[in-house]
Formats: C-alpha cells, sequence, structure tokens
C-alpha cells in the first residue's frame, strides 16, 4: 500500500476535500505518512513579506493556511509531516514528488472548465502529468 502520500494543501476548500480522500487511503495502511506540502508562490510571497512583522509571523501564517488540514489528520492519528516550498505550485509539488520517492499525489482541483484551465493553467493537470508516481485529483 501506500507508504508515503504528499498532500498538496493551500487553504482552500478544495485543499480539505482531497485531504478527506488522503484520509481515506491512509487509513489502510499502519505506516503511511502524509506529508502536507504548501507552496509559497512568488506571486504571494511578497505581499506576504510587506504585511509581515517578522519571518517567525510569516511561518505562523502559512501553518495557519494548513492547519485544517493538519487538524483532520490529527482527528483520524494519520501520521503526517509539513513541508513549507518556495516557488511556483506546480513545479515545486512536481520536483518534491520526484526526488522524494513519493508513492502517491494527492491534489484538490479547483474545477476550471476547459477555456478557463487553457488560459490560467491547471495546477493539478500540470502535476497529474509530470508526476513519476501514481496522482489522484479530487474534484
Amino acid at each position: 500500500m501506500y507508504q508515503h502520500i504528499v498532500l498538496a494543501a493551500d487553504g482552500s476548500d478544495n485543499a480539505l476535500r482531497a485531504a478527506k480522500e488522503a484520509v481515506k487511503i491512509a487509513r489502510l495502511s499502519a505506516n503511511t505518512v502524509v506529508n502536507i506540502v504548501y507552496v509559497a508562490s512568488f506571486d504571494n510571497a511578497r505581499a506576504e513579506h510587506l504585511h509581515s512583522a517578522s519571518s517567525e509571523s510569516l511561518l505562523l501564517e502559512r501553518r495557519r493556511k494548513v492547519a485544517t488540514v493538519e487538524q483532520l489528520l490529527k482527528e483520524h492519528h494519520i501520521s503526517y509531516k509539513v513541508t513549507i516550498l518556495k516557488g511556483e505550485p506546480a513545479p515545486e509539488i512536481i520536483q518534491y514528488a520526484n526526488d522524494n520517492q513519493v508513492d502517491l499525489v494527492i491534489i484538490g482541483s479547483r474545477g476550471l472548465n476547459g477555456l478557463q484551465e487553457m488560459v490560467l493553467g491547471s495546477v493539478s493537470h500540470k502535476v497529474m502529468k509530470r508526476v513519476n508516481c501514481p496522482a489522484l485529483i479530487v474534484k
């Protein structure tokens, strides 16, 4: 079964839905570790730095964005860790998954239509195409 699951989280409802699926899968094996990966994108990082009082408060704000996912995993007694990366979400998640022998990537989808996805790009679609392991997109 899956021993190392990466759960991409950004504080959204989509990420919480993905976390619920991660719980279902992680409960199938006692040795599974879910790694919550939050990517602080370059666009948001500038604004976050301007509004934060210190680097500690910035880290706390980023951890707050994944707190509901952490709480869900705690409630179900799932082993987890949190990794905060900096950069563009899709490439960072892809590189992390490919470099760390991940068994499964779980990521939420915003539910873009075809035109929106073509214009905006979809993080989940990019991750799905480029990771070297199975990936689950949760709508």
